[in-house]
């Protein structure tokens, strides 16, 4: 299957209601100004039953990690580029209308010395 990379804002894409058949955001979600804007346009040009696949940083279910998250956020934001690692990313992706078919939550380091960080991969679909 062919794969085209197009352009577009993510708060507004430049396609019809319904055109495509899948997307996918990878480390995205953390540091879009308002990721429920960037899903509700993501479910608007996705067709019905359309995937949505996803890699992203989330808050923690453990409350301790979560409150470290909450405390290294204003920090982290000015270092890596908005981003946001204590959201909850998975809520607002149902809370966009998707339908969380698949999800795994496991802790990443990405680098030696950075912070653990808790992480989903998965899959959803529009209904």
């Amino acid at each position: 299957m062919a794969v085209t990379v197009v352009r577009g804002h993510g708060g507004s894409l430049p396609y019809e209601a319904g055109s495509f058949d899948a997307a996918v955001v990878s480390l995205v979600l953390c540091s879009v100004p308002d990721s429920g804007v960037l899903l509700a346009e993501l479910r608007r040009v996705l067709r019905p039953g359309g995937e949505l696949r996803f890699f992203e940083h989330v808050r923690s279910a453990n409350p301790v990690r979560a409150v470290l998250q909450d405390l290294i956020t204003p920090l982290w934001r000015l270092m890596a580029g908005d981003c946001r690692p204590n959201r909850d990313t998975g809520a607002a992706i149902r809370e966009a209308g998707f339908v969380i078919e698949d999800s795994d939550r496991f802790v990443h380091r990405a680098t030696p010395g950075a912070p653990a960080l808790t992480h989903i991969l998965g899959l959803a679909r529009r209904p």
